[in-house]
């Protein structure tokens, strides 16, 4: 266990979070922040705070200071950023590098500031290089060149991940950071040019059904293998490793298993209703081939996904549904 704690043993059975614990979790309205707000909740902590970007924007270093010293926190969850799939951070690169940064560097530097002595920092799987051996292993950060078509966004992670170690050796605070791979679930991002694989999947085979459309045109080659986690399970596992870990190496959460990006449309395919035809535009970037993680850290401190890759595909197509004039589409 050398390579990525060195300390597993020892704290599977211990409780680093209090239940009386005042947690803060930045990005509460996000897709990962929401999910984790809400396991928090049904977990028995009932001192859970945050604030609509519309009140506070991280972005705004002294708003983000002043904020984080009205509520002291003794937890801090770190789930906001400037998220996008391919064609997103393709467009934007600098806005990806740049409203990361200051997001994290603004609730990083304020946490610090106020010794907060817990705080989960929550990056990507994207941070590890593109070429990287599969599963990928948390010791591969740092070790090769990134994806280019994500670059700035996993550069800007990276500098959390770092950052959460320097304070740990700076101040000796209990911060930790967890690696999640690609998430989908209730609130996510549908947007047509800002949204993930699985949602934009979902809102094209649902609108090529409800139009009655003889054909879907999909991204890329379809070969890519990805690795799905439904965000619920991402929330149960920030919370035991809020619980239970402490060390300064970041751990991978994921599910262990890939699909084929053609595999995965099939999927939603079943789940929607859509019998039609696929055709794969090749023109379109694929993306990094397979991004595999390894989880046997998170698994020897005692967690593993519960929610099948087609369950939760069925449940967010119902979700969808439920939500489609609300949602960002």
């Amino acid at each position: 266990m050398d390579r990525s704690t060195g300390r597993v043993a020892e704290l599977t059975d211990m409780e680093l979070l209090a239940r009386d614990a005042t947690v803060y979790v930045a990005g509460h309205r996000g897709l990962a922040g929401a999910a984790i707000t809400r396991r928090l909740h049904a977990a028995g902590w009932t001192n859970v705070v945050g604030q609509p970007s519309a009140a506070l924007d991280l972005r705004d270093r002294e708003s983000t200071r002043d904020y984080l010293r009205t509520v002291r926190p003794d937890v801090v969850v770190v789930a906001a950023a400037r998220v996008g799939g391919i064609v997103a951070n393709q467009a934007a690169p600098v806005d990806f590098l740049s409203d990361n940064l200051r997001i994290q560097l603004n609730v990083l530097d304020a946490a610090a500031e106020l010794r907060v002595p817990r705080l989960l920092f929550l990056g990507s799987s994207c941070i590890y290089p593109k070429h990287a051996p599969q599963p990928i292993r948390e010791d591969a950060l740092l070790t090769g060149p990134l994806e280019p078509t994500n670059e700035a966004y996993a550069i800007a992670k990276i500098a959390g991940i770092l950052q959460v170690q320097a304070v740990r050796r700076q101040y000796g605070l209990s911060w930790i950071s967890a690696m999640p791979t690609n998430l989908y679930g209730p609130g996510d991002n549908f947007a047509d040019t800002t949204s993930h694989l699985l949602p934009a999947l979902i809102r094209r085979y649902e609108t090529a059904r409800v139009e009655g459309a003889d054909e879907v045109v999909n991204f890329g080659t379809g070969t890519p293998r990805r690795e799905l986690l439904h965000v619920d399970d991402l929330a149960d596992a920030c919370v035991h490793l809020l619980r239970h870990h402490d060390a300064p190496a970041p751990v991978n959460i994921g599910t262990g298993v890939d699909h084929t990006i053609a595999e995965i449309a099939d999927m939603v395919a079943r789940s929607v209703g859509y019998p039609g035809r696929v055709a794969w535009d090749q023109s379109r970037p694929d993306g990094t081939h397979r991004k595999l993680l390894d989880v046997s850290v998170l698994a020897e401190l005692g967690w593993r996904s519960r929610i099948a890759v087609e369950d939760g595909i069925a449940s967010t197509v119902e979700w969808f549904r439920a939500h489609r004039h609300s949602v960002r589409i």
